[in-house]
């Protein structure tokens, strides 16, 4: 099912909501379920099992969570230097073109993967509750989310656009180019300001990962969102379009 269009106007809102919900995991006390970190309870299990050392299975826990983070900012900000930033952040459906260059050659939603990603990166600062309640309903809005946009680009493009749905996969991206360029240049810089929240916590990951303070990194994506809405503000806002839309993929 298909995200709602007051959903899909109000997705970083309802992004905030389920990632709040997930670190504050309210149903914890009631119930009686843990409040230690995701990261905590996976790396005793892994020592309480024999497979690592307490310390080992910490770095390994915050390791494969920041490769996750990773590939998450980079996805993003590669999906994004080819689509304006003030497109990407609209509450509006936008659709100059029919994207066929960077990330979207492989994958029909780049920046939907990367946000399902940074969820499972994220997951390891949660309780084990919070972090299944956050990565399960990510998963499913950013479905519907792409769901939502396809009858739109459909209408938009045409048979242009179901030839690309049809070679290119919705999330998982394929190991090789599906389309040929559209020879569209990327632009860096406003991909950078854009996806400013995502490359600060892969930072604070990186940085302060070390320390084994939950806490710590909590406070740094804190920081990356506070310094993501200031962005946001001074982005420019997308204009609407006054001519009919030119298809830029390959046909």
């Amino acid at each position: 099912m298909r995200a709602f269009a007051l959903e899909y106007r109000f997705r970083f809102a309802v992004h905030a909501v389920i990632f709040l919900l997930g670190f504050w995991a309210p149903w914890c006390v009631p119930l009686g379920w843990t409040r230690m970190s995701t990261w905590l309870v996976l790396s005793s299990t892994l020592s309480k099992a024999g497979w690592l050392t307490f310390s080992a299975a910490t770095n390994v826990v915050l390791i494969a969570a920041i490769i996750l983070i990773a590939l998450a900012a980079w996805l993003r900000t590669w999906g994004a230097a080819y689509v304006s930033a003030s497109i990407v952040l609209s509450p509006s459906m936008h659709g100059p073109t029919l994207l066929a260059d960077g990330p979207y050659r492989r994958t029909r939603n780049p920046l939907y993967l990367g946000t399902i990603l940074h969820a499972f990166g994220l997951a390891i600062l949660m309780p084990p509750s919070g972090a299944i309640f956050c990565v399960v309903l990510i998963w499913i809005f950013q479905v519907r989310l792409a769901l939502a946009e396809e009858p739109f680009l459909a209408s938009q493009f045409g048979d242009a656009y179901r030839d690309y749905k049809a070679r290119v996969p919705r999330f998982l991206p394929a190991p090789t180019p599906q389309v040929p360029s559209a020879g569209k240049h990327p632009r860096w810089l406003q991909a950078v300001l854009g996806e400013i929240y995502m490359i600060g916590v892969l930072i604070t990951y990186a940085v302060f990962g070390l320390n084994f303070n939950a806490t710590l990194l909590t406070r740094g994506v804190l920081i990356s969102l506070g310094l993501w809405i200031i962005v946001r503000a001074l982005l420019p806002r997308p204009q609407q379009p006054t001519e009919t839309p030119q298809v830029r993929a390959a046909q």
